[in-house]
């Protein structure tokens, strides 16, 4: 009985008193917000550089390459506190969107080596087929690697999601009000820290698991359609 007194005390200090749950939900949007917009756009960066890996031209590759090769090894972190602190420091610009061009630009890396991968795991002997069997170029690529590309990128690309989801834990560094500031401020106002860090695993953990659960309906999607 004690604890479950103990626990609505809890509840009540962190989430009703002062309209506390707004503000967790408010974190939780910019979350979200960071989250899709700096996927989106470093899924866009990183088809190009990937493209850039099979272009002809040596230049684009290397600077693919180069490019790949500095994201991959930069903390997202440094990142986030080189554009905020050194390249925007005397703009105007909001730090939520600094924050995007940051997890667009180190996604990108991470992205263009999955996508990278998965193509070279299309057995190119399918491809020439194709080509024999009258597909153009560009038919081959569409209906012949790029439905199986994307079969293997697709695990490697959900635990990307993931994995962006979480490390935007960091971005309260810039003064960005989300999810983890938000919580860790809460505890910190109510002297509370265990129950509203317990909170905030568990919605990052549903997060991943929504991630999860929206890729494998995705998948039967697919497989109803066929």
């Amino acid at each position: 009985m004690q604890l479950f007194t103990r626990l609505a005390e809890s509840i009540h200090a962190n989430l009703i008193a002062g309209n506390s749950y707004l503000q967790i939900l408010s974190g939780l949007k910019v979350t979200l917000l960071i989250t899709l917009a700096g996927l989106l756009s470093g899924t866009l960066l990183g088809a190009i550089f990937c493209a850039m890996n099979y272009s002809g031209s040596k230049t684009l590759k290397f600077a693919a390459k180069t490019y790949i090769v500095v994201m991959r090894g930069t903390p997202i972190l440094l990142l986030l506190m080189l554009l905020f602190y050194v390249v925007f420091a005397r703009t105007r610009l909001d730090a939520i969107y600094i924050a995007v061009i940051a997890f667009g630009l180190n996604s990108a890396a991470h992205i263009a080596e999955i996508m990278k991968a998965a193509l070279g795991s299309v057995d190119p002997g399918q491809i020439l087929a194709a080509r024999t069997l009258g597909f153009t170029k560009f038919g081959a690529f569409y209906h012949v690697t790029l439905p199986q590309a994307g079969a293997y990128a697709r695990p490697v690309y959900q635990n990307a999601v993931i994995n962006v989801i979480q490390w935007t834990s960091v971005v309260g560094y810039i003064t960005i009000a989300d999810l983890t500031r938000v919580i860790n401020a809460t505890g910190a106002r109510t002297a509370d820290p265990f129950f509203v860090i317990f909170l905030g695993i568990l919605i990052y953990l549903l997060l991943a698991y929504a991630t999860y659960l929206i890729f494998t309906l995705a998948d039967r999607k697919k497989k109803v359609i066929r």
